[in-house]
């Protein structure tokens, strides 16, 4: 039983552990890109959203923020919408943000980020609503994706010609 408790959360959302709670989902593990009280950034970002919507984001919706930002910020710095430009800055441009550890685009356009192992808390290590997470440790994201070398992807970004999506 807790065995398949602990199958519906892997490398899940933390949604998830919300609705099964942390008595059934306590002591397991999983990996996430980002947790909502990870740093003060993400905590300040997560204050926000939760006067919108009530609850902290989920990795993937702090994923979209961080991507929409990170293709503004390279937006603004090629000073142009031409997307080979956009997308020359957005692989020269760490992607900054409270939401992504040591996190930029390869030359192969895969995005390369720190991970953390994450342990879900006991009802008595919860201090606080959706204080889930002891993050466990953080996994280098160059240890996580292959070599450049033995990509085996047969399309290489590199080659592409993108057409622009707007112009200003």
């Amino acid at each position: 039983d807790r065995r398949q408790r602990q199958m519906c959360i892997r490398d899940r959302l933390i949604t998830d552990v919300h609705s099964l709670g942390l008595q059934a989902a306590q002591q397991t593990y999983l990996t996430v890109p980002s947790y909502w009280d990870m740093n003060d950034g993400t905590r300040a970002f997560t204050k926000k959203f939760e006067a919108r919507l009530g609850r902290p984001p989920t990795f993937l919706q702090a994923g979209v923020y961080s991507s929409v930002r990170h293709y503004l910020r390279a937006v603004q710095a090629a000073g142009t919408t031409n997307s080979d430009a956009v997308m020359a800055k957005m692989k020269s441009l760490p992607i900054d943000d409270p939401f992504s550890l040591n996190a930029h685009i390869r030359e192969d356009g895969l995005v390369v980020r720190d991970m953390m192992l994450a342990q879900v808390k006991s009802p008595a290590q919860s201090k606080a609503p959706w204080d889930y997470y002891n993050i466990v440790r953080t996994i280098p994201g160059d240890t996580l994706a292959w070599p450049l070398s033995e990509s085996q992807c047969p399309v290489s970004y590199t080659h592409l010609t993108l057409p622009t999506i707007y112009s200003v």
